[in-house]
C-alpha cells in the first residue's frame, strides 16, 4: 500500500538531508501543525477550496508516512490492526447509524 509513493517521500527528503530534521516527536508535531491547516480550510463554512484542501492533506499523509517509516511499521499493517480493534469496539448491530462513542452504546 502506498509504496511507491513512499519510496519518492523517502527520496525526496534523502536528497534534500532533511531525515535529520525528522525524529518521531517532530513528524508527530508536523501531522498535528499540517492537520491544522487542513482544519483551516473548512474554518467558516462548508465553502471549501478543494485544491487548497488536497494540498494540506497531502501534508498530512506525508508526514503520516514518514513517521510510520521512522518506527518501522507498515501502514497497512497498523491500520488493518486498528479497524479490528474498532470493529470489536463499534459493532454494527449496537452502532449503525450512530456516533455514540463505542463505552456508551
Amino acid at each position: 500500500m502506498l509504496e511507491k509513493v513512499k519510496k519518492q517521500i523517502i527520496k525526496f527528503n534523502q536528497e534534500r538531508d532533511w531525515d535529520q530534521f525528522h525524529s518521531p516527536e517532530n513528524l508527530a508535531k508536523s501531522i498535528s501543525i499540517e492537520a491544522g491547516e487542513l482544519l483551516e480550510c473548512f474554518q467558516w463554512d462548508n465553502n471549501f477550496n478543494k485544491e487548497d484542501v488536497c494540498s494540506e492533506l497531502a501534508d498530512v499523509m506525508t508526514y503520516c508516512i514518514l513517521l510510520a517509516d521512522k518506527l518501522n511499521v507498515e501502514m497497512e499493517d497498523i491500520i488493518l490492526q486498528k479497524l479490528d480493534i474498532s470493529e470489536k469496539k463499534y459493532p454494527v448491530d449496537k452502532s449503525k447509524g450512530v456516533s455514540t462513542k463505542y463505552d456508551k452504546l
